[in-house]
């Protein structure tokens, strides 16, 4: 069974993208652009030296808040637009179990959290990624198998 801690090994950037709940939206908006992004976690403010993960903005939720709020959405902080659940996952999480939340809630984005420390995020594209891979390296197996060649028909 491959594991949410598979894919976060797969990525090839594991870098955490983060703001701070006070921040605007023009200010996630910036850095979601600057790192090629859809979206940013939110933290909250405590003295701690991580933060605590409350929410994720994406690139849907500028679309959202510039619908509502027009001109005055740069502005604003994203406090404002945090009333979802925190939906996320574990590490040993199946990939299945992934999917299934992303689907169940409607987001691309899960934070990985492991025992309340926050250690990775996987995207729907990351998954997508590793399902491609894997249908790629089945279907070249399968050609060889296909061939004939003469070492790997001993192993069929």
């Amino acid at each position: 069974m491959i594991t949410v801690d598979d894919i976060l090994r797969e990525k090839r950037d594991t870098r955490i993208i983060a703001i701070r709940v006070s921040d605007t939206v023009a200010r996630a908006t910036l850095l979601m652009k600057r790192e090629n992004v859809s979206s940013v976690l939110v933290m909250d403010e405590c003295g701690t030296e991580h933060g605590t993960v409350i929410g994720v903005f994406s690139e849907r939720d500028v679309t959202r808040a510039v619908l509502e709020y027009g001109a005055a959405t740069p502005g604003m902080v994203l406090a404002s637009f945090l009333e979802r659940e925190l939906i996320c996952c574990e590490p040993s999480d199946s990939i299945v179990t992934a999917l299934r939340l992303m689907n169940e809630h409607q987001v691309r984005h899960l934070p990985v959290m492991e025992d309340f420390s926050l250690i990775g995020v996987i995207s729907a594209t990351d998954l997508l990624r590793h399902f491609l891979r894997e249908a790629e390296e089945r279907g070249a197996a399968d050609a060889v198998l296909r061939s004939g060649t003469p070492e790997l028909a001993v192993l069929s």
